[in-house]
Order: C-alpha cells, then sequence, then structure tokens
C-alpha cells in the first residue's frame, strides 16, 4: 500500500519473540512519530509490554478473534501489523484481513543465514516469502548494480543463552497470568507448565550438555570414518509444520535411515544433529537407535545434541533436512544438499533433485557461485544484522530493521530501486 507520513502511521503488534525485542521496537516507531498497541494473548505478552495504556488483552475463546480482530483494525486505524512468524492460526488470520484492507504487514523470524542475522520481510516467511518465486538470475539482475564489503562476524552474540532464558521466564509468567487468558490456546502441543520446565531444565542443564557434546564432536572428527549429517528441527517450528511433508520428526528419521541404509556405501556412517533449542521431549537417540537396528545399521547412525554445526560440517560429505535454515551453511561450503520441504534456498542450483538412495551413494554438488550471488542477495535484503534475545543484538537489529519498516518498499523493492540502507555486512568464518 501507499505509505503516508509517520505521523498518520498506526502499528499493531500480535505476537513476537520471547523477551523485550517487540517492546523496543515499538518505542523506537513512537520516537518516529507512528502510533503503536500491542494485543496481548497470554501472561507471557502482557510481562514484555510494560505500557498499559496501549496493551489490549484479548481474553476470549479463539473463535471470537476474527471478528475481535476487525473491530481493531477499524476502530484504532490500523496501518501496519507487526508479527513474529506467520503461520500460528491467529497470525494466519490476522494476515488475510490485513492484506484485505491493504494493511501492510511485517513479519520476523529467526534468520534465513542465523546465527548473526534476523528475517524482516512483508507478507510472509519461509514458504509464503517472496524470495520462493525468485530465480537466481533475478537476484543476479539487482547484484549487479550493487557492490558492498564484508566485516568480520562477533565472536557470539549470547543469543542462544539469552533466548532460552526469555522462553524460561516467559512460559512463567504465562502459566501466572493463566486464570486471567482463559480462552487462551497455544499453537503447540505441550502444556504451558510443560514447555516451562522443558525450558528450565534445558538452561540448567546447558553446560553439561555443551561437555557431553564437545566430547561426542571430537570423537566424530577424530573418527577417520566418511559421514553424512541429518539436521533436525523441531517439530513446533512453522516450517516443520506449514512446509513439510512429514508430521513428525520420527517420520523425516525413518525415512533418512531407510535411505542411507540402502544407498550409502558400507564405510559411511550417518548422524543426527539435534536442533540447539530441542528440549528433550522427544526420545530422539532412542528411535534413532531402534530403527538403525531394524535397518541393519547399528554402528553406523550417531547422534548429537545441538550445538554448534561449523566443526561437524568441515568433514561432512553431505547433509540431509526437511527444510533447516542450517542448510545454508551446508551450502556456504559448496556441501551437497537434499531436502524434503520448501524452503527459501529450495532453487535447482542448489539443492539436489536425486532420491534419497542416489543421493547417499554419490550426491550431486550445489553451484558455488549461484549459492555466493543468493546469499549477498539476501544480506543485502531481508537478512538484518543482530538478533531478538541479547542486548548487544538486539541494538544492532534496531539500527537498521526500524528505518526498513517505515519505508515505502519492501526490502527486495528497494534494493532493487537503490533506496534501501547500505549495510557492511557480516560475513561468517569457519
Amino acid at each position: 500500500m501507499p505509505q503516508t507520513n509517520i505521523q498518520s502511521r498506526t502499528f499493531l503488534f500480535l505476537q513476537g519473540p520471547h523477551g523485550p525485542f517487540f517492546w523496543r521496537l515499538a518505542r523506537m516507531l513512537r520516537m518516529a512519530g507512528a502510533d503503536v498497541w500491542r494485543v496481548g494473548f497470554n501472561g507471557g505478552d502482557g510481562a514484555f509490554w510494560p505500557d498499559g495504556k496501549s496493551y489490549l488483552p484479548f481474553r476470549e475463546a479463539a473463535e471470537a478473534w476474527p471478528d475481535h480482530l476487525d473491530t481493531l483494525l477499524t476502530d484504532k486505524f490500523v496501518t501496519d501489523l507487526v508479527l513474529y512468524g506467520d503461520v500460528r492460526p491467529r497470525h494466519a488470520e490476522a494476515i488475510a484481513k490485513a492484506k484485505a484492507r491493504g494493511v501492510t504487514v511485517h513479519v520476523f523470524e529467526e534468520g534465513y543465514l542465523r546465527p548473526y542475522w534476523v528475517t524482516y520481510e512483508r507478507d510472509g516467511t519461509n514458504g509464503h516469502s517472496r524470495l520462493m518465486t525468485m530465480s537466481v538470475e533475478e537476484m543476479r539482475a539487482a547484484l549487479a548494480l550493487r557492490q558492498q564489503d564484508t566485516m568480520p562476524v562477533p565472536a557470539h552474540w549470547g543469543d542462544m543463552r539469552h533466548h532460552i532464558f526469555y522462553g524460561a521466564l516467559y512460559h512463567t509468567f504465562v502459566l501466572a497470568g493463566g486464570g486471567r487468558y482463559k480462552g487462551f490456546q497455544r499453537h503447540r502441543t505441550l502444556s504451558v507448565r510443560q514447555e516451562m520446565l522443558l525450558y528450565t531444565r534445558r538452561l540448567a542443564l546447558m553446560p553439561f550438555v555443551a561437555l557431553s557434546r564437545r566430547i561426542a564432536t571430537t570423537r566424530l572428527t577424530l573418527s577417520g570414518y566418511p559421514y553424512h549429517l541429518a539436521l533436525m528441527q523441531l517439530e513446533h517450528d512453522s516450517s516443520f509444520q506449514a512446509h513439510s511433508p512429514f508430521d513428525t520428526s520420527r517420520e523425516f528419521i525413518a525415512s533418512v535411515i531407510s535411505g542411507f541404509a540402502a544407498g550409502a556405501p558400507p564405510h559411511h556412517h550417518l548422524v543426527f544433529k539435534a536442533h540447539p533449542l530441542d528440549t528433550g521431549q522427544s526420545p530422539h537417540r532412542r528411535h534413532i537407535r531402534a530403527l538403525a537396528r531394524d535397518h541393519g545399521v547399528t554402528g553406523r547412525v550417531h547422534f548429537l545434541h545441538g550445538g554448534k554445526l561449523a566443526a561437524l560440517l568441515d568433514d561432512a560429505r553431505s547433509a540431509v533436512t526437511v527444510n533447516s535454515t542450517a542448510a545454508q551453511q551446508v551450502l556456504r561450503r559448496g556441501l551437497p544438499l537434499l531436502a524434503f520441504g520448501e524452503a527459501v534456498y529450495g532453487k535447482p542450483e542448489f539443492v539436489s533433485s536425486q532420491d534419497i538412495e542416489a543421493f547417499f551413494a554419490q550426491p550431486d554438488r550445489p553451484d558455488a557461485a549461484a549459492y555466493a550471488d543468493y546469499r549477498r542477495f539476501l544480506l543485502e535484503t531481508s537478512q538484518v544484522p543482530g538478533g531478538y534475545y541479547a542486548a548487544r543484538s538486539r541494538r544492532r537489529l534496531l539500527r537498521l530493521v526500524v528505518d526498513m519498516m517505515l519505508a515505502e518498499e519492501d526490502p527486495y523493492d528497494a534494493f532493487a530501486a537503490g533506496r534501501s540502507a547500505p549495510r557492511q555486512h557480516l560475513q561468517a568464518v569457519g
């Protein structure tokens, strides 16, 4: 929609990342002259929004949400909708209504090139992103007019530790405020109490898990055998739920082990790497062991609990995933990749079209030059340096993303037209 002056803009925030990012973002939009409101669906939403005057609690049953939203959009003269993730039911309904009214939709997600970036797009992310319909040649045409140097990334943002902390704190507030939000329905299968306990347990066990993982990773890298990586995802992850052929991680595990047993050379091994935020609610290790035994590959299939991917990729033969963003690290190293689901990197230049048995036997490599251009295009457009959870990374993110939200064009059109803000790229090393 054509943008008016900032003083006539009204931003309606729905649910955001755990922690204070949405509140800090709203404060800066107010400083720019816009009006800001926030809908809260539970005590966790309210706890991280300290301005009671602009906080709009929704305490009715889920069925009342569409009509309630219609009223809000009209009464508050909403011009912009802001949310984190586009597939949870409340957000999907809100996006549809906003588009029908010509309201600009701002969608945040975890970075396609995480951990040093976050994703900001208009209208949708992941399988609903504009990237899904863009060709590499279109990206190259836009890049031909722009050049930008790179700079080293920081040693770390510290976001993983803060992410887990804010996750535990958020669910504590959700549980404490449950009586005031009787109509609240989660978009995940676990109860609030279960999720709070899992986050708390994960936070407490981080040092022990890190040590165990370091030992297992060292043993793997020193073993000498060729291995393939299977990159696992959280079952409640939006990309897994909305853009995947699988309903559960167990289905993915079964497909991968079956293909590996049938196609991989007998001296090759397979390593399943859990998502760093996996709380251990699903017995993946037990499932993997049982399926490896059933397919006659016991001793050749391994499980690692989370951790950094770089050291594992340095010696990997290939990788398979549903549609994990971690696959971007695979492609940056020029390793063969097989993806089962829809993903923004699912271009024919990058992802193998082989069936899984043929892939494990002799995987096709990606077009490294094409991927380098694709990656540079993302860094110029939807990937914003910074993070949601640690103070340092939030500051970095806010310096760019507020102006991107206030701009008339989305990140892709702004870059093609030469109107996007210049940025120094963070270039991950290793």
